[in-house]
Order: structure tokens, then sequence, then C-alpha cells
């Protein structure tokens, strides 16, 4: 089964400027996904989507493919994910007359990965035949069917659909687990989102991945950091041994 990973790093980020370049425990952030990918044994070639010339020529450095240019549309904050993974097809079929059986969507901002986590994913898509595609979420650590919403005369409601205002005091096991997305790992079927337009289709398989931390904000970066010195990561040291410190 042919596999690539699409990597996608634009240059712009408001929350935090240059974010993709941004070092965490000594190498760009990008660099990270990069690494999973490369260290991940059903993971066949690495290609990084970006607008950036700067952002390619790290990417390159650190061993991906970046065959061509994102077009800036597709850059833009709001673009969603459909955009640049479709654009990505379409380069492919275009230049090189094929398209992989599977494409896995890493995100630079989920940088602390394990590739045998990875690697379990694929299992898990495996066994969903029919699966459109296959995302990652972790147990939510509180419930959202306990959550309020203010109404118009202020007061707090349950969310639309919940039960009675007492019936949301209920300790929290009283409630159906809930996930959150967390970019760990996505995979779709590049033929099937070129045939439908749609990115991960109505039969989305369910993989539990480990609680990991996104990088939204600054802080997110100095708790990455923090992570790093108490836990490693096995992607740091590949990194060190294959580029240096």
């Amino acid at each position: 089964m042919s596999v690539i990973a699409i990597v996608p790093a634009r240059g712009g980020s408001k929350g935090v400027p240059g974010k993709n370049l941004k070092p965490l425990g000594g190498f760009p952030l990008l660099a990270y996904s990069i690494a999973a990918a490369r260290i991940t044994r059903s993971i066949h070639r690495v290609i990084v989507s970006t607008d950036s010339p700067e952002i390619a020529e790290a990417a390159r450095r650190f061993g991906a493919e970046v065959p061509f240019l994102r077009p800036a549309r597709l850059a833009a904050d709001a673009a969603p994910d459909i955009g640049f993974m479709s654009h990505a097809f379409a380069w492919l079929q275009i230049h090189e007359n094929a398209l992989p059986e599977l494409a896995v969507h890493l995100r630079p901002t989920t940088p602390l990965r394990d590739p045998v986590v990875l690697e379990r994913a694929f299992r898990v898509m495996a066994r969903y035949r029919k699966a459109t595609s296959l995302r990652s979420a972790h147990p939510a650590p509180e419930s959202p069917f306990k959550w309020f919403r203010k109404d118009a005369s202020g007061y707090f409601k349950g969310l639309p659909g919940a039960r009675s205002n007492d019936t949301l005091n209920k300790p929290r096991q009283s409630f159906p687990q809930v996930y959150v997305p967390d970019g760990y790992i996505d995979i779709v079927r590049p033929s099937y989102v070129m045939k439908s337009g749609l990115l991960h289709g109505p039969r989305m398989a369910g993989f539990v991945s480990t609680p990991c931390c996104e990088v939204d904000t600054a802080w997110d970066f100095e708790y990455l950091e923090f992570e790093l010195s108490r836990k490693g990561s096995v992607l740091a040291d590949w990194l060190r041994r294959e580029f240096g410190s």
C-alpha cells in the first residue's frame, strides 16, 4: 500500500508568528512532523505543503520533499484543510499520473508524536476497510454534556438537547465519553477526496490517541519545552542523531 505524509506549513501565523520555524528543543517545530513521518515505516514519502520559500528550504533540509508551493489563497487563515490536501493530490495526478492509496495529515502544531502510536493508527485503518478516513482524538477530561450556555435573560442553561439543570449536576461518569480532536494523525483516501470533494467523509474511523499538547500560543511552546526536558522525545533523539544538536 502506497502511503504519503502531507505536512502543512503555511508562512502566516497570527497566534505565534513564524510558528513553523520557531525552535523547539533546538529544532524548528516543522522538523518534528517530518521526523515522525520519516521514522514511521508505513509512510513511504513526506511532502510539505507550504506557501513560504523559507519553510520550503527548511523542510528539504530535514528530508522532506517540497515539489510545489501552495497558492496564497490556500494558505489564508480561514482556508480549510480540504484546499491544500486536494491541491497536493491534484499535483500528483497531473505531474506523476498517480495517487497514493493513503495520505497521512501530520500537523506541525502537534509535534511530540510517537511513531509506535502512528503505526497503531494504520492497523486501525486496515481493520476499517469501508472507512472513508481516520481521525485521532483523546478522551475529553471534562464532559461538554455538563457545560452551560447563557440565555437572553442571563440564565445558565444546558446545551441544546440537554436535560434539566439538576441532571447536568450528575457526575461526569453519568454522561457519554467524548473525544477531543488533537491532530496526532489523520488518514484520508486521496481517491475518495478527489471523487467526492470531501476530506473525511461519512465513515470516519475513530483512533484514540495518547493525550498531547497542540501549539496555539507562546505558552504552549514553553510547556512543550518542559515536556521535552522531563520526558524526552524519540523524535528529538532522532533529529539530534541525524542533524546534530
